[in-house]
């Protein structure tokens, strides 16, 4: 079981902005009843947190800075450990989390950070709770909230995303707690269809999940991940996101989601992973921005754009991408929301030891800085490492 001493963190910061959220509440702004004549029906609240979710929203969609997901479950955080080395415990989960949430100076890049839900009601190996730690960076704490893909019955073997049920009490202790703003991720699969039911459930489920979020004072990230499996083109990927984004839209309007206090987290929009003509970033770029100003409102504070890594794609690679995203003027803050894009070699650097922890943590402001350069369009890709580099689809850019 490996263990690591972690550096001191800074003095506790007033968290008045995050923890003492009830004093921004607003009254009521209106009560939308499902059936008029029936004063006894369930009702749908909006308002109660409006100002305090802009605000939060905001905060996270600030010039240069992006989002470390850092909210694998402990089955997958497992498999992270196992490719160093690790068992799968939660002192280790403890020791990597740790290491993540004290890199001195990670707020300067990072607004926000997800966490699952263990992290967020644990302490570091120092004893201090990770939540205070991430709060005194400046870094908005958030929640994973949903619970998993299961296989959609009367579909083309697809799935959809559960975790509804029980989610306004969830949402609630989680605000309690010191989160502020939640995440949900279902699925879209190209080579599946996909079925009119599957895109229907997925804008459906997070249209509810988003205003529940709201409701409870998390400001919701919408993220209906078109899968990057199959040999489809960029063009055919570009048409199923229009048709998906159309339904979240729909959806999210129908339930009066406030679209100020929204985070998007699309998928860019790329070939299929087994596609044989591949993308430069001018391309993935060009095709997620038309698909952007297609379909999203300029309302929404920012779109927090996910990685590819699993797909083949490089740390760098998914930093050009961002930063060709960010050459032209947007109506929104285009920024990334990266797991393994921040982690990988920083996981890597660390292989466990305690001697490694300085090493590591100076690999994931490495990543977090080139990433906050991107978001300013401002990234050149020089001087980065052949460790972030691997895993390239092409191999001719020149960095």
């Amino acid at each position: 079981m490996a263990s690591a001493s972690f550096l001191k963190s800074s003095p506790v910061l007033d968290k008045s902005e995050f923890v003492k959220g009830q004093t921004l509440r607003l009254p009521s702004a209106s009560i939308v009843r499902c059936r008029p004549a029936a004063p006894s029906v369930l009702t749908v609240r909006a308002g109660s947190y409006a100002e305090e979710l802009v605000k939060t929203a905001k905060t996270i969609a600030s010039p240069g800075r992006g989002i470390l997901a850092m909210d694998e479950s402990n089955a997958t955080c497992g498999k992270r450990l196992a490719s160093i080395g690790l068992e799968n415990t939660e002192a280790n989960r403890q020791a990597y989390r740790t290491l993540l949430v004290t890199v001195p100076g990670l707020g300067d890049y990072v607004s926000g950070a997800i966490l699952f839900e263990e992290t967020l009601y644990q302490s570091t190996t120092d004893g201090k709770k990770m939540v205070d730690v991430l709060v005194e960076q400046k870094i908005v704490p958030g929640i994973k909230v949903d619970k998993g893909l299961v296989p959609l019955a009367g579909s083309n073997d697809e799935s959809w995303c559960q975790g509804l049920d029980g989610l306004a009490s969830r949402t609630a202790a989680y605000y309690q707690q010191g989160a502020r703003f939640a995440k949900w991720r279902t699925v879209v699969s190209i080579p599946n269809g996909p079925s009119a039911l599957a895109v229907k459930e997925a804008a459906w489920g997070l249209a509810r999940y988003a205003a529940i979020s709201q409701d409870n004072g998390l400001v919701p990230i919408v993220e209906p991940e078109i899968l990057l499996d199959g040999e489809h083109g960029i063009e055919r990927t570009f048409e199923v996101a229009q048709k998906v984004w159309a339904e979240v839209f729909f959806y999210m309007a129908e339930n009066n989601v406030l679209f100020e206090g929204i985070l998007l987290k699309p998928s860019m929009v790329t070939p299929g992973a087994e596609c044989k003509d591949r993308a430069t970033p001018e391309q993935v770029a060009e095709y997620t921005l038309k698909l952007l100003h297609r379909r999203i409102p300029p309302a929404v504070p920012g779109i927090m754009a996910r990685s590819f890594l699993s797909g083949g794609q490089s740390e760098v690679e998914a930093t050009l991408n961002l930063n060709a995203m960010n050459q032209s003027a947007n109506p929104w803050h285009v920024s990334f929301s990266y797991a393994r894009a921040l982690q990988n070699t920083c996981l890597k650097t660390w292989g466990g030891r305690p001697e490694n922890v300085k090493a590591a943590q100076e690999a994931l402001l490495i990543r977090a800085k080139a990433n906050s350069l991107a978001q300013l369009g401002k990234y050149t890709g020089e001087g980065e490492s052949d460790e972030a580099k691997k895993g390239m689809f092409v191999k001719n850019y020149a960095y």
